[in-house]
Formats: C-alpha cells, sequence, structure tokens
C-alpha cells in the first residue's frame, strides 16, 4: 500500500473519529438545553441562560431579534422572556424610536447570574482543556468554524432531494 493511500486512509479514519464526536458534542448541547425546561421561580434554563447571555453580549433586543440570536422561535423566546421578568432578571420596555417595539434588557439580578454562571462554565472549560496547548486549541478553533460554514450552508431540503435524484452518487433502485 503507498504511504499516500495509507496517510487518506488515517485521514479518512480521523475524519470519522471527528463527526462521532461532533455528534456526541452536539446531543449533549440538545439534552443540556432540554433537561431544565420546569423550573419554577427564580431558576434559570440553560436556553433562557442563552438569552441572558445573548442580552448581555448585544444589549436590549426585541423578541424577534433576541429569537433570531438564539436560534428559537419567537413564541418560545416570548415564553421564556415571561419567566425572565417575573424573576427579576429583564426588564420589558417599549423602544423609544418606534413605540410598537418591545425591547428586553438585562435586570442588575440579570448581569449576576450571566457572570457567575460564566465563571463557572469558565472554570469548567479551564479544567477540562488545561493539558491542550494554545495550538491545538487554535486549531479547534479553525476546525470548528469550518464546521459552522457546513451548516450555515446547508442546502434546503428541496435542494437535497433534487442533488439526492440527480446527483453523481445515485444509487440504481
Amino acid at each position: 500500500m503507498s504511504s499516500k493511500k495509507a496517510d487518506n486512509q488515517v485521514w479518512e479514519a480521523e475524519l470519522l473519529g471527528l463527526g462521532k464526536a461532533f455528534r456526541r458534542v452536539f446531543r449533549s448541547l440538545r439534552q443540556l438545553r432540554g433537561r431544565d425546561t420546569h423550573l419554577i421561580g427564580s431558576e434559570v434554563s440553560h436556553a433562557q441562560m442563552e438569552l441572558l447571555v445573548e442580552l448581555s453580549e448585544q444589549g436590549p433586543l426585541s423578541a424577534g431579534d433576541l429569537a433570531i440570536a438564539a436560534q428559537l422561535t419567537p413564541a418560545t423566546v416570548t415564553q421564556m422572556l415571561d419567566h425572565l421578568a417575573a424573576s427579576g432578571h429583564v426588564q420589558r420596555t417599549r423602544s423609544s424610536t418606534d413605540r410598537r417595539v418591545v425591547v428586553t434588557a438585562l435586570t442588575a439580578q440579570g448581569e449576576k447570574k450571566v457572570r457567575l454562571k460564566r465563571a463557572l462554565w469558565q472554570q469548567r472549560w479551564e479544567t477540562i482543556l488545561a493539558d491542550i496547548d494554545a495550538e491545538d486549541l487554535r486549531t479547534t478553533t479553525r476546525v470548528l468554524e469550518r464546521l459552522n460554514a457546513v451548516f450555515e450552508d446547508a442546502p434546503d431540503a428541496g435542494e437535497r432531494a433534487s442533488e439526492t435524484a440527480s446527483g453523481p452518487n445515485r444509487q440504481a433502485g
């Protein structure tokens, strides 16, 4: 077997391993997001925390803009914002430039919640990644950015169906 062919097989095996690891991470994130959907009082779910983080990073946003940023439906965001407002983490006000729009901003309590959660996650990241050198972290970041591009540029269902039917990889049935 040629060295080039062996290298290609090793690369393909590593690519398969990366795909499997990526799916495990994606499943874990999905489970984390769905695990705590029935919280009460001032408890904040992972999905709600994502909204708080978006507000912390971007400033006041409309529910529609927040839904886009968090990749959730506007109805879901509105429901989560109701809970977050009732528990004192966010405040909703009418926009000063367009009275039809309601914007949501973090309260001091919401900012504190974000700071505490970020500190906890930072500690977890640093602990679990402590033995990874800076170059490997840069490489991982580049890989994740490319994977993100794959999913952002994914063809819609109609394009996939036509590619499958007419594409070069079509199998005889």
